[in-house]
């Protein structure tokens, strides 16, 4: 298993959530849009397709998966994060989300106040998330994923596992040739902060070639955004 590897709008390949597998990557992404109270994964309205629900997609082989092998993902029982990208009402899909999600309890992750309980499968909610609401909830199915402006802002990891942000807003680097001096510290000062908050961290909109794959790697960066999931 590729523990970094994170297969970006994964919905987009010939095989949703099973290409990526097959090729060891442990994160995933889908965007989901609410129609007729149910969860679509499509990047836009006009292209949802009816058999292309969230639980038809991932949730479902991704229990049947976890049953096969035992209770995990991977053999070697690392978990796998689902990265759900919130498109439609945020407030009125992810009720409907975490109403889904209690079916498939025994196989995710449990955020509390207080603790984390891992399991085969970590939810991670992106997109237009609805934070107050998550952050009055004393137990739930999903983590939120917060940006580089809220380290430092006392959010606990049970709240929010994962940093994300935008690669060009903070870095000019476009992975061509080797990263200077000052953008290379800078990466490895914000790789450090996340850590000693015990969070991941990821970047959209990376250069998305072998080098950049690789510096990123290099400074800790957990989740590498990866579109050719052969080629990582």
């Amino acid at each position: 298993p590729l523990v970094c590897a994170h297969a970006h709008n994964d919905y987009e390949h010939t095989r949703p959530l099973l290409d990526a597998l097959d090729n060891g990557f442990c994160s995933v992404e889908a965007d989901i849009w609410l129609i007729d109270g149910q969860l679509f994964v499509s990047h836009n309205a006009k292209d949802v397709n009816q058999e292309r629900t969230l639980q038809a997609l991932y949730l479902d082989p991704l229990q049947k998966r976890m049953e096969k092998n035992g209770g995990a993902i991977y053999a070697k029982g690392l978990s796998v994060t689902l990265l759900v990208d919130i498109k439609s009402d945020p407030v009125q899909t992810y009720q409907a989300l975490a109403h889904v999600l209690k079916d498939y309890e025994k196989m995710l992750t449990r955020f509390h106040q207080d603790r984390t309980e891992t399991n085969a499968v970590t939810v991670i909610i992106t997109g237009r998330s609805p934070r107050q609401m998550m952050n009055e909830e004393k137990g739930r199915l999903a983590g939120f994923e917060g940006r580089l402006k809220d380290l430092g802002c006392g959010e606990t990891p049970s709240f929010m596992p994962l940093i994300s942000d935008k690669w060009v807003t903070h870095f000019k680097w476009d992975g061509k040739g080797p990263m200077s001096a000052e953008e290379r510290s800078k990466l490895d000062k914000l790789v450090a902060r996340t850590h000693q908050e015990g969070k991941r961290l990821r970047f959209w909109r990376i250069p998305d070639s072998p080098l950049a794959w690789g510096t990123l790697l290099d400074a800790g960066v957990d989740l590498i955004n990866v579109d050719n999931l052969v080629a990582f």
